[in-house]
């Protein structure tokens, strides 16, 4: 194998069973990645549309006016009638292989497909078509002995006997791996047509703009299209709609970035090992601001405010054992200020609204926090659902509702009273 960067070794992550004492043996279970490899006509397959299938292996939501975008991972997009939040109907699936990320400006929907960046017309979502292909503007990682690329890794779960003191897992990219925990946002909806309620994973005010989630890659901020893979962000003038012109690519350093998030002039970028702030005021150009680093750990970032909330998580690639949700002061953005530290059990995204923290905290669920005092927000949980497993959260800035995503499906809640939120509808994954 050939140039095969960012290998990480997932050992065990418990044991079932002790050892023999003459064939030392030892039960266990732990999470393998295996590399897929593709060769590049196997990449640039043209997309379908095809009926409606049902969701197995949730990742990243977009959502954009009364559509939201369920990514199943590295398949493509299930195509969401959300009209009435109550009832959403799950319509159409669009194929995308190699499919993880996505944004959306005035209907024109840009997409991954491994290693390409994908220019999709979704004015009508039922007969989406590809309008424009950019080759090789994402990395791979590394090549096959028979020339074939590595462009992503596949988890699963194996329960199995080994020898003791045996390394077990497979080989990872901390840019690629979280794939058995999705990504997740939504979108309005409901008997009021609104607009999208942001650029990506921020607050833009842009109607013409789909809404991201904390966890999101790809975010869109006025004429320009930034994403985020390895350690590099990568810049796309999409002042022509059908037409992104790649316009280079900012290191952002030796850190794994995760996340990206928009406010106002600056992207927050969210890393393994802490919080990028870079200026955008020229979009073409971002330039760097300030860092607030911590110790290693999966890390996406939500901002509100003079208010950036970030949590840290242990397990799989994050190579930590905090959980923890940090409050960074950035009323100084050229300083960021850690304010206050609240444990959590294993937190992913969150979402802000009305002074109220929305939280996915992993097998915990999720958790509704008064966040009005950054000193009490740990002791100030209003309310919880830990029947499911949660990923990634957006509230709806135009109405009452809370968009969530886990393993176990798409959830909506009434949030009209935080303290007694109401789960109204589910799109629950097929088992």
């Amino acid at each position: 194998m050939k140039n095969l960067n960012l290998l990480t070794i997932l050992a065990a992550v418990f044991v079932l069973s002790s050892c023999a004492k003459d064939n030392c043996t030892t039960r266990m279970t732990y999470t393998k990645y295996e590399p897929v490899y593709k060769s590049y006509n196997d990449i640039r397959q043209p997309i379908s549309v095809g009926s409606a299938r049902a969701i197995k292996n949730p990742g990243k939501i977009y959502l954009y006016h009364n559509y939201i975008l369920i990514n199943e991972q590295l398949e493509g997009l299930h195509v969401i009638d959300n009209n009435d939040p109550a009832n959403p109907q799950n319509i159409a699936f669009i194929n995308i292989q190699g499919n993880l990320d996505m944004s959306m400006k005035g209907n024109i929907l840009y997409a991954d497909s491994y290693v390409d960046l994908l220019t999709i017309d979704m004015t009508n979502p039922m007969a989406a078509a590809i309008v424009d292909r950019d080759n090789d503007v994402f990395p791979h990682y590394g090549e096959d002995e028979n020339g074939l690329l590595c462009v992503a890794y596949r988890s699963s779960e194996v329960t199995e006997d080994v020898v003791c003191g045996q390394n077990v897992g497979g080989w990872g990219n901390p840019g690629m791996m979280e794939r058995d925990q999705p990504i997740a946002m939504a979108q309005t909806g409901g008997n009021t047509a609104s607009a999208g309620s942001g650029s990506g994973a921020g607050r833009s005010g842009d109607a013409s703009v789909g809404t991201g989630g904390s966890m999101a890659r790809f975010t869109i901020n006025g004429d320009y299209l930034y994403t985020v893979s390895s350690s590099d962000l990568h810049i796309f003038n999409i002042g022509n709609l059908l037409n992104p012109i790649e316009q280079g690519t900012v290191n952002v350093g030796w850190a794994a970035v995760e996340t990206i998030f928009p406010y106002q002039n600056n992207l927050f970028i969210g890393s393994n090992a802490g919080m990028f702030i870079y200026d955008v005021s020229v979009p073409s150009s971002p330039q760097f601001v300030s860092e607030f680093s911590h110790a290693t750990a999966c890390d996406p970032v939500y901002v509100s405010g003079n208010r950036a909330y970030v949590t840290l998580r242990g397990g799989s690639t994050c190579e930590n054992f905090n959980n923890q949700l940090d409050v960074i002061d950035i009323s100084n953005i050229n300083s960021p200020r850690l304010v206050k530290t609240h444990p959590m059990f294993n937190p992913h995204g969150l979402s802000i609204k009305d002074g109220k923290l929305y939280l996915c905290d992993g097998a915990e669920g999720l958790k509704v926090f008064d966040a009005t005092n950054d000193m009490q927000i740990g002791n100030n949980l209003l309310a919880s659902d830990n029947s499911i497993t949660t990923f990634d959260v957006i509230a709806n800035p135009y109405r009452d509702l809370l968009l969530v995503i886990g393993k176990d499906g798409f959830f909506q809640y009434d949030i009209s009273n935080p303290a007694a939120m109401t789960r109204i509808s589910s799109i629950p994954v097929e088992k």
